[in-house]
């Protein structure tokens, strides 16, 4: 497949016209998803924005065979996918569930659990775009702390977002990884390098929201890369353990110059009722995660 300058696949497999929204952070990541993933991937996903991104049946804006499955058995379907590929003899294709932070922090966390407690050979990736944003901007554990949602109207949420990452990581998976839109090519390469390895392997990519973070569409880059900036959000990878910075996290670390946290909430009107507390707590969490972060590369 040729590539461009970057080396990648200069293939589409998003076709022109979806139902996604205006400045959707997941549509710009998937693009670049399915570019790595490539041809011999069958893909299977839940009732999400990613549906209503992949279309009604019979028609559909995406050209990469896929299984709709029901919310909770992401991981299900995807073990049952693989379970009939190797009965055919069919290595060479790859299985990919992909879910939102519902599907997989909250309802489909069971499936999930299981499958990589066994080990079975597919790629989970979670875009979190920090709700249930399909059905109306509804919390989730994914939710930060301070945010608005239509379930946490008056005192917003109050806890801090779950860390899956560290859950996924407990269950000694041989691949994981973090990525965001705003950085395409490091999304891209983790993607790549994902694919070229076996069993389970989990991938998180922090997809910005317009309507329900309450920022205009034009901003999506924008708030995803000072997500990154200011320590949100981490952009590494761990590999048979070892954990790496990567892409401008990994500059961020060797500079020292991570953002305040300000600089990202204030831009988003779901953070509109937070409290100086709040802006506090969630400063001092992501300053405790990141010095946890800068000791596991430096050791």
């Amino acid at each position: 497949m040729p590539e461009n300058l970057y080396k990648v696949n200069i293939h589409e497999y998003m076709l022109p016209g979806n139902r996604a929204c205006q400045g959707c952070g997941l549509s710009l990541a998937y693009r670049y998803v399915l570019k790595a993933l490539r041809e011999n991937t069958i893909l299977t996903i839940p009732a999400s924005c990613l549906t209503v991104l992949h279309g009604l049946y019979p028609i559909t804006s995406v050209t990469i065979p896929c299984v709709n499955c029901t919310f909770a058995s992401t991981a299900a379907s995807a073990s049952g996918l693989v379970a009939g590929l190797n009965a055919l003899n069919r290595t060479d294709i790859t299985v990919v569930a992909v879910a939102g932070d519902g599907g997989t922090y909250d309802i489909g966390i069971q499936a999930l659990s299981g499958a990589a407690e066994r080990g079975t050979d597919f790629i989970f990736v979670c875009y979190d775009n920090e709700g249930y944003m399909n059905t109306g901007t509804q919390r989730s554990s994914a939710t930060p702390l301070g945010a608005l949602t239509t379930t946490t109207p008056v005192l917003t949420k109050q806890q801090h977002k779950k860390d899956m990452m560290r859950i996924m990581e407990a269950h000694d998976l041989p691949y994981l990884a973090t990525a965001s839109p705003s950085y395409p090519i490091d999304l891209y390469d983790k993607f790549v390098k994902a694919k070229r390895i076996k069993g389970t392997r989990y991938l998180q990519i922090a997809a910005p929201c317009p309507p329900g973070w309450a920022y205009p569409p034009k901003d999506t880059v924008k708030i995803g890369r000072l997500a990154v900036e200011t320590g949100i959000v981490v952009l590494f990878e761990i590999e048979n353990g070892k954990f790496r910075f990567t892409g401008r996290s990994k500059t961020i670390a060797e500079r020292g110059n991570k953002l305040p946290v300000v600089n990202y909430v204030e831009r988003q009107g779901r953070f509109r009722k937070m409290s100086m507390e709040q802006l506090r707590q969630i400063q001092r969490w992501v300053d405790v995660r990141w010095q946890e972060y800068l000791k596991r590369a430096a050791g």
